[in-house]
This record gives C-alpha cells, structure tokens and sequence, in this order.
C-alpha cells in the first residue's frame, strides 16, 4: 500500500512544522526544505519500505509513528527504531546506501510530511544549519539505539514494556493509543502470551485500562515508575539535543 498524497484541501489541515524537527529549523532553511515537502497520510500496519528496499523519500512524522522492525529468517521480529513526530525516518540511515536498513511499518494513522532523498542531500550540502540539526538526530537516534541495547539486556520485560508504552504515548495526542498485544510482543521480539499477562497486571495496578485493540493510559506518573531507567536517559538526550522534541511529563520534566 502506497501513501495516499492529501488533495489540496486535505493538505491545509495539516501542517509541515506538525513536526518537531521540521519545526526546530530556521525560517530561511525552514522555506528551502518547504519547497519540496508534501503531506501524505499513512495507514496503520501500512509498510512503507522492507529491509533491503531503495529508500526514495524521508518522512518526518506528525501524529504517526513509524517503526523499523528487524525481521529474522524464522519469522520473528523485534523492533530496532521508531520516529514519531521528534524526529523523521530515512534522514540519517539513506545517507549513502539508499536501503532500508529492516521493515517500516506504520504503527498509528496519521499524516506525515515527505521529501524526495535526492532534494533532502541537496539542501542538507547546502544549508549548514540543517547539516547540523541531522548530526544532532543522528547522535540522538544513535544514543537510544545503543540504551536498548543495554535495557534489552538487563531490564524484565515488564519495563521494557512500559518504556515502550511510554515512548508511543509521547508521540500521539491524548492517553488512548491502538495497541494490540500481538503488536506489542512483536516490537519486544517475545510471546504474545507475555504480553498479555504484563498488559494485565499493569491494568491490575490502574496505569492502563484496556480495551479491544487499544489501550488508555490512566496512571502516567505510576507507570513511568515502573518502567525502567533507559526511558528517561532516552528522552533527557533527546531533550539536551534536540530542545522540546517531546511532551510534558506528569512528573514536571520537559520530554
């Protein structure tokens, strides 16, 4: 499935500085880069590239999120990165091989903005204030990669779990999110039973409540207390990069 590209109409109610890292350039970079942007709407479990695809365009999320899953040749998966609004897919990883690096999958509806890789390097070369804010992606993205790693292999899934849960709630609007448990173990590369014993005693606990193919945070603040500490190094590196990348927490931290 292809991204449908909005009508004229549709596109004015929507807006390229929706994201962030669109939003943190300056004026004059901001109307260079504009003039080849174009706002596309994306499906959820659309995939917009498999591993190894060309990558012709980058996408800067506005209230989508993307993921880029590893898919092992027994089937399994787990996921390697997500995007969501803070940052935008194919800007670093295309740089010079132009391939997807694992499956992106669109994890929520939403729109996004999207530019041609060949007009992105052009402005990139040209433009040193946006070659800086990518070095500045580039080290932030690098930075959570190599946290979990380390939270893969020393945290109980059940942290992981609500750092997953909290990351994907920092990037949509309002507490409700779709999530099916089949989903979620897919991302943490573990059973779907796993899951949905977690998403029970976390419900139990009153953080989450659970519906058919969604869920809704209730406890913010007591779930980011069970999560563990690879959640908030994750988010105060972005924010010490890349300033108001992410929402406000409950416990007063900019995120």
């Amino acid at each position: 499935m292809k991204p449908d590209i909005f009508t004229a109409e549709r596109g004015q109610r929507a807006h390229h500085r929706a994201n962030r890292l669109l939003a943190a350039l300056e004026p004059d970079d901001f109307m260079i880069v504009d003039a080849h942007l174009e706002i596309v709407a994306l499906q959820q479990d659309q995939v917009l590239y498999e591993a190894g695809d060309r990558m012709r365009h980058a996408y800067f999320p506005h209230d989508s999120v993307v993921s880029m899953v590893a898919v092992l040749d027994d089937g399994r998966s787990a996921e390697m990165a997500v995007y969501g609004r803070e940052g935008a897919l194919g800007i670093v990883g295309a740089m010079v091989a132009r391939q997807s690096f694992g499956r992106c999958i669109v994890q929520t509806s939403g729109t996004a903005s999207r530019i041609e890789l060949d007009r992105w390097h052009e402005v990139i070369n040209s433009r040193p204030l946006v070659r800086q804010l990518v070095l500045r992606f580039s080290e932030a993205m690098m930075a959570r990669v190599l946290q979990n790693v380390a939270c893969n292999a020393v945290h109980s899934v059940e942290a992981r779990a609500c750092r997953w849960i909290l990351s994907i709630h920092d990037r949509l609007d309002g507490d409700t999110m779709p999530l099916t448990h089949e989903f979620l173990a897919e991302m943490l590369g573990v059973q779907r039973s796993t899951v949905s014993t977690i998403a029970r005693d976390l419900q139990r606990a009153g953080f989450i409540r659970q519906g058919r193919g969604e869920i809704t945070i209730t406890d913010r603040a007591g779930l980011e207390g069970a999560s563990c500490e690879c959640y908030g190094t994750v988010r105060r590196g972005f924010e010490r990069l890349l300033p108001r990348t992410y929402r406000n927490s409950t416990t007063g931290d900019s995120h």
